[in-house]
Order: C-alpha cells, then structure tokens, then sequence
C-alpha cells in the first residue's frame, strides 16, 4: 500500500514537478491503480501550472473528463507492454502521458501529465479545441487562452518529457518498496517478540490471535477473496474492516451485508440494485450495494444463508466484475473486493446440494478462522481491563478494578457468546457498579454465576469434607481438596489439571496460590 502523502512531500518529486512545470507548462498527478487521485489537482486553491487545465477543471463535467482520460491511461498501462505511453485525451488533439508505478511486477498506480498538443498541430485543429471547450460550458475567452496557452511539443521534447515522467513514476516505485522493506522488518520484530496484542481493533496476545494477525497482515495488501469463519460473536465484521483499512482500497467504501436478513427478490435488489419499474414500488432506479461499494470492500456476512440462484449470480460477479440490476438489460461493470464469513459448514452443505462448489472455492481464496473465546481464555483478561476501560470513560466514571472472585468467574466461564457476550457483561457489570470502585462477582448475570456453579459439582470421594458451617466455607474446602488431590494425580502439571476440571489454567493457578498448595513456594518456606 503505497503512502500518498509521503509521495506528495517527497524533495526528489517536488523538484522535478517543478522543474517539467516550468519547462513545459503541464501538471503532472498521481493516482492509484483503481483510478483514485492522489494529488492537490482537486483542490479549489490548486495553482494549475496549465490554464488549459484550470479551465477544465471548472467545466461542469471537467472532472468526469479527467476521469473517463484516467482510466483510458490506466487501461494502456494494463493492456499493454511498456511503461508509458500518449494517448489523446477528451478533447480532440489534446495529449496526456501516463507511466506506470510498479513494484516486483505489481501494478500499483500511474503518473499522469497533461495537457500538451504536438507542434504539428493545426490552425483548424486548434479551433475544433475551442469549440469543445465552449461545447463544454466555458466561455469564448477562457478556451481561446486555454488554446492559446496549450505547449506545442517538438517530437524530441515529448521524448525527453516521457523520460522524465518516467523518472518520477521510478522515483515513487523505489519509495514504496524501501518503505515496505521497513515495515516488513518491523513486522517481524513484532512477531518475533510476540508482544503485538492488537490488529486494527482486534484484541488478543494469545498464539492463536498472533497467528491470525500474521495472516491478516499478509492478505490485506492482496486482491484475493477471503472467507472469514467463526462462531457467532467471534468478531468475524471485525476482521473485516482490519482487512479493508489495511489495504489499498481504505480510503473508498466497506460496506458490510447480512446475507440472512433479506428473502431472495429483495437480497437480489439490495446487491445488485434495479432500474425504475422492475417491480411494483420501484419508482426510481436504485444502486445496488456493489454499485456503492465499488472500488471499495463489500463484506458478505451469513454467506451460508443465500439461495442457490443468488449464489449463481453472485458467481458471475466475482468471475467477470459485472452484473445485472433487476428489471435491466444491460450489465454493469465494478470493481469491488469481496469479503465473506459464515459460521455454518460449508463443505456439508455442499455434500447435501445446499451450497455450490465452484463458489466456494471462488470465495475460499484464502481462509480465515477466528477462534471461540473458550480456545483462548488467556485473552480474557485482556478483553475485560480494554471494554472496562471504554465503558468507564464513556460513562465519565474513574477507572473501576476487577474483584479477585469476579476475574475468577470471568476465566470459568465458557463464553458461549464469545467476545460479543463477554463486551456485553462488561458493559452491565460498569452500569451496576455505580460508584464502587471495585466490580464484585454478587453482580454477575445468573447465567454466569449458574454456568459456573455447575461445573464445579462434587464428584468422587467427600469423605474429610467438613459439612457444618456456611455454604461458601464448605465450596472452598471442596474446591481445595479437589485441586490438592488433582495436583498430586497430574503431577503438578497445571494445563492437565485445568483441562480436567473444566477451568482456564489461568483461573486454576490463582486458586492454587490462593489456598497455598503451589509445592515449590512450600518448599521455599520450610
């Protein structure tokens, strides 16, 4: 992903820009491989170097004209070998230079220079310019100075010209790929010494979510379809929108569509729009969402959800960049990354004939698996201390701490909700706790406390069990005893324990020191 506006700022640029200006007479801009401008030349205060330009860019359509020029230069750059070419623009006779930006064979973007005409040009030709201009709304002065102004370039300026051009588009290529050399190294430090708890805002430390972030930092510079798969409440939107900001498309649209909230017809008009009069209501046409979202990220959630004949359709979209809005005859072509996530299984529902196999592995490019929080539960504390620090400032509340029983009854829990729950907890938890600075495990929702009652019911030999006094005392001699009798049985080891008992590790070691039976700090003391 290239940084425009370190491109914009850079010494080399600015000389030469300044340099071809003054000699002749065009303005030169930059602009990604999808067409966006990533220059001032759109600004009002923008000093236009060429009149013919400024002239155009107040035209009611000029900015339409550059665009439709943009993509034809784009289009060359594709299409063909070399690095840049002439191609007339809008306006007959007028000429602009396109030299692509590349970087180990990938297209990244242009520089485009613009306007000039050739010395060869003639009078008649010239008034056919002005009469354009006029044709396009402006007046009789502006296009006889525009025309007037126009550099006439000798054959060997234009190739000294193109060279030059060339030598910005160079000069922008080399930039990227020392400033990704950078970041690539940076990258690996980070992973190296595994202490990067956040992508985008993802949050998690565990090696889990560190491989996932490693992933993400691979497949969000490519083009390539992603499928995101994961419980409900995993985050799989989240995942998402880390994708789309962190791409070369994080300045255009993310859209994000629920496939199950829409019946067929409907989904079909939502996706791909429709014209006035296709059905009965249809007053008006109406852009569908990869009509919005094009040149941008259009997220599919609930994939799993849509019918065969939408999937069909949605076929056809990712194979060809074009599609039919409903009620239309002629198709429409985008350029739109798609992004899918279901937590169904797509693979029996492809056995069963509910899901088609070529758009599977259409949409399966590459995989994305986002872990339940019960495979991660080292990340809860985490998760709690960021949404607790949101609420309070949200609320204007001093920052609250977490109770010893209540980080324990956090960590026990399985999170069946996953993160969504365990956010939503939380967020009551702040709410109840009013002005108390600690939040105490009395106001846990029945669910939690009641979960976590139930797995930890006696099981196995009580006997020694005292069974007088209170309640509480009685459930912490038994939990004392089941874990004492649990060490010796696995040997000390923590993670077995913990897996045999149905608790974190992490819970399962703040009870141990809790009630004194770690052997290592016994020894220590004797």
């Amino acid at each position: 992903m290239i940084d425009w506006k370190t491109i914009k700022d850079l010494h080399a640029n600015k000389k030469l820009e300044e340099v071809i200006g003054k000699w002749f007479g065009v303005d030169i801009f930059y602009t990604d491989k999808h067409g966006n401008i990533h220059s001032d030349i759109l600004d009002k205060e923008y000093e236009f170097r060429s009149h013919f330009f400024k002239v155009q860019s107040h035209l009611p359509y000029g900015k339409e004209f550059l665009t439709q020029d943009i993509e034809k230069g784009l289009e060359l750059l594709n299409g063909q070998d070399g690095s840049s070419f002439y191609f007339e623009s809008f306006f007959p006779n007028v000429r602009m230079i396109s030299a692509k930006i590349e970087s180990e064979g990938e297209f990244l973007g242009a520089v485009f220079c613009y306007p000039y005409v050739s010395d060869q040009i003639t009078s008649a030709e010239l008034d056919e310019i002005k009469s354009k201009l006029i044709e396009c709304g402006s007046s009789e002065e502006d296009a006889t100075a525009s025309c007037d102004n126009l550099k006439k370039l000798k054959t060997h300026e234009y190739d000294y010209l193109k060279e030059l051009i060339g030598l910005v588009a160079h000069e922008v290529s080399t930039v990227y790929e020392e400033v990704n050399k950078r970041e690539a190294r940076i990258m690996d430090l980070n992973a190296e010494l595994g202490n990067k708890y956040r992508y985008h805002n993802i949050i998690g430390k565990s090696k889990k979510m560190q491989e996932i972030y490693h992933l993400l930092t691979k497949v969000s510079n490519s083009e390539a379809t992603i499928m995101i798969q994961g419980e409900n409440g995993t985050g799989k939107e989240m995942v998402a929108k880390a994708i789309h900001f962190n791409s070369p498309r994080k300045d255009a649209v993310f859209m994000a569509v629920n496939c199950s909230a829409f019946n067929d017809n409907l989904l079909d008009s939502e996706l791909f729009g429709h014209v006035k009069g296709a059905f009965t209501g249809a007053v008006k046409d109406k852009k569908g969402f990869f009509e919005v979202a094009n040149g941008g990220t259009l997220f599919l959630d609930e994939i799993g959800d849509m019918s065969l004949s939408m999937q069909v359709k949605l076929l056809r979209v990712l194979q060809e960049n074009t599609f039919l809005p409903v009620g239309a005859t002629q198709p429409k072509k985008v350029n739109v990354r798609v992004l899918a996530a279901t937590n169904k299984d797509l693979k029996g529902m492809i056995a069963k004939g509910e899901f088609r196999e070529d758009l599977y592995y259409r949409i399966n490019v590459i995989n994305v698996h986002i872990p339940a929080l019960r495979e991660r539960t080292e990340d809860i504390p985490l998760l709690m201390d960021t949404f607790l620090e949101k609420k309070c400032a949200e609320m204007g509340h001093p920052l609250k701490q977490w109770g010893k029983k209540t980080l324990e009854a956090f960590l026990d829990h399985k999170w069946p909700g996953n993160v969504r729950e365990l956010q939503n907890e939380v967020e009551r938890l702040v709410v109840l706790a009013g002005d108390e600075k600690t939040i105490t495990p009395d106001l846990l929702s029945s669910r939690i406390t009641e979960a976590n009652e139930s797995t930890t019911a006696p099981t196995g030999n009580l006997k020694g069990i005292n069974t007088r006094g209170t309640l509480r005392a009685a459930l912490e001699e038994l939990e004392a005893y089941m874990i004492k009798e649990g060490l010796k049985r696995c040997n000390y080891n923590k993670s077995r324990l913990s897996k045999e008992l149905g608790v974190s590790r992490a819970s399962l070691i703040m009870k141990v020191d809790k009630y004194g039976l770690d052997k290592r700090k016994k020894a220590a003391n004797e």
